[in-house]
């Protein structure tokens, strides 16, 4: 990967094969709800699991620098993943500081966010009025045994559901 100064014919970041790099994911937390069979189970991800300290997590103010930097140099998309996104305390405050990104030809940065919507309903409205634009909601099965037995803690998808409603609402 190279950095360079952007120009609107050569792309600033570019991966080894010579392909513009346009979008940037940065992880906001390692921490997450569940505990899916196939990202995080339990018999790695269980009670005694040391995740990362909070002093090791980027603060909010060295991701947007970050996120400045990269959209200098030609990123036009952030998505804010984790683990579960919606568990970094004040992610509003943090969506708030990266919507006022622009690209170098001044549009706005296209802000996203993936989740798993366990905790969307309670944050949808505040994500949205901070500047959120999308949100993807990892859904395994809208069955209530099969989705429960995926996340396996016995989380019902009816709960997913209605945080997606409330994103839709907010929107």
């Amino acid at each position: 990967m190279r950095l360079a100064p952007p120009t609107p014919c050569d792309p600033a970041i570019v991966d080894p094969r010579g392909h513009a790099m346009r979008d940037l994911r940065i992880s906001v937390t390692n921490r997450c709800t569940f505990r899916c069979v196939y990202c995080m189970p339990k018999d790695v991800y269980g009670r005694g699991h040391a995740f990362l300290p909070r002093s090791d997590v980027l603060s909010f103010e060295e991701i947007t620098r970050v996120a400045r930097v990269a959209v200098a140099h030609g990123i036009e998309k952030i998505r804010l993943t984790g683990g579960e996104p919606l568990l970094r305390k004040d992610l509003p405050v943090l969506v708030e500081q990266l919507s006022g990104l622009a690209t170098p030809s001044g549009r706005p940065v296209d802000l996203a966010l993936t989740t798993n919507g366990a905790l969307l309903a309670r944050q949808a409205a505040r994500l949205r009025a901070a500047g959120l634009g999308r949100v993807t909601v990892s859904l395994d099965s809208l069955d209530d045994a099969t989705f429960m037995a995926m996340n396996d803690v016995g989380f019902p998808v009816a709960k997913v559901l209605c945080g997606i409603e409330a994103a839709r609402e907010a929107s």
